[in-house]
């Protein structure tokens, strides 16, 4: 007998201390109602239909009602249900507080509300214990899913979701669906720079993934509209807009350091021998390269008659070259602010120097053995001397931003 309560005993403190695969985080704010019946469906849920051991962490955001003591009757009734409180309110002020501390291989979160199907909790984090995806979302938003809720929230949505892939460039289809979940060896680098701690915490969180290539993985879900939700839309949506515009400025200036966590998450090339991110900029260079090109021949047009080819070329040459590089530092490369921006110019105008030989010798020898040609001669000859020249001045942009827009890593990161 005595041997038998010792097992069971043994089996139940081994049970507590070992990590769980995915921790459910639960964020609530007076929820005093319905907590008991979401956490024990989510509980029947998690222990008869989810192949993942997981816990349940019910994250209590300095509620003024009773939710904090039913939650705690909850973690002494359930296994694996734990409760954190928190003494300021925001539900991603509590995510953060949350998934930092966690020791689960995932980290995920679902509204108190079980708006989403629970089924898509499985398709949710898979693709993350697998380690094929960093991010998954739920989505309201994709062709598959079913939803039920009024045409004010859905246009709401819509035009939340479309206002953040025309300022921020998001391609996350729903960025406030409240059923998400990440890696936690990623959220650990990633939340020490989300500064929201309410509702722009998930769009900000997302905006930052993706910026740095984390892959987002999204789920179609079906999803029930809770009609006694309290957020205040106008609040949130002020809020939120806000939050688009702080996000933006920090991106645009370089203030995040989205370069050094691309290096410590980013994959390797795909490519033997193709440096991370090389195809991307070869696009992006390409495009500045052919205005450049555009705007250099226009002007050589226009001076040659002043100036002379000599002078028209070099005039030329050296006003796309600084506006070059400026878009190519930030467009091409994505170094945003004043750090080293001098010394980037200065060493763009060495490369401008190489292109400059290249086109001034070749419309030297072309003057050489052919003194009458025509200015559209003058003009082919030019393109193709610039055409190695924009080669040599890819490879030497590459060299001049090899590290720039470098930041002091995050404490997580390092």
């Amino acid at each position: 007998m005595n041997d038998t309560v010792t097992a069971v005993r043994a089996a139940k403190s081994a049970k507590a201390v070992t990590a769980p695969v995915v921790d459910v985080v639960v964020p609530v704010y007076n929820e005093e109602v319905d907590l008991g019946p979401c956490v024990r469906r989510l509980h029947a849920f998690l222990t008869l239909s989810f192949p993942f051991t997981a816990r349940i962490t019910i994250a209590d955001n300095a509620s003024t009602d009773s939710t904090l003591e039913v939650a705690r009757q909850l973690a002494a009734q359930l296994d694996g249900v734990r409760v954190v409180h928190l003494d300021r309110k925001g539900r991603g002020r509590a995510l953060r507080e949350v998934w930092q501390a966690s020791d689960a291989q995932v980290v995920a979160y679902m509204d108190v509300d079980l708006s989403t199907d629970l089924n898509a909790l499985l398709p949710l984090v898979a693709p993350l214990v697998s380690g094929h995806s960093d991010v998954a979302i739920g989505t309201r938003l994709a062709s598959s899913s079913r939803v039920v809720r009024g045409p004010k929230r859905e246009i709401i949505s819509r035009c939340y979701n479309l206002i953040l892939r025309t300022s921020l460039q998001a391609k996350f289809s729903d960025a406030q669906c409240g059923f998400k979940a990440m890696r936690s060896q990623v959220a650990k680098l990633v939340l020490p720079l989300v500064e929201d701690g309410e509702w722009f915490f998930d769009t900000e969180l997302l905006v930052l993934a993706e910026r740095i290539g984390l892959r987002i993985h999204e789920v179609p879900v079906d999803w029930i509209d809770d009609p006694d939700s309290r957020v205040d839309i106008v609040d949130t949506a002020r809020k939120d807009l806000q939050g688009i515009w702080r996000v933006g400025r920090a991106l645009t200036s370089g203030r995040l350091p989205i370069n050094e966590l691309r290096a410590a998450i980013g994959r390797e090339p795909l490519v033997e021998g193709v440096p991370l991110g090389m195809v991307g900029q070869l696009v992006r260079f390409g495009i500045v390269g052919v205005t450049s090109t555009l705007a250099y021949l226009l002007l050589y047009v226009v001076l040659q008659g002043i100036t002379g080819a000599q002078a028209a070329n070099f005039l030329a040459l050296l006003i796309t070259a600084i506006g070059n590089t400026a878009a190519n530092r930030a467009f091409t490369f994505g170094v945003r602010g004043s750090n080293q921006a001098v010394s980037h110019h200065f060493q763009g105008l060495i490369i401008f120097g190489v292109g400059l030989a290249l086109t001034s010798g070749s419309l030297f020898t072309l003057h050489h053995w052919a003194p009458d040609a025509a200015v559209h001669l003058e003009l082919l000859v030019l393109v193709v001397a610039n055409l190695v020249a924009t080669l040599l001045r890819f490879v030497g942009l590459r060299w001049v931003f090899r590290n720039a827009g470098k930041h002091p890593a995050p404490e997580a990161a390092r």
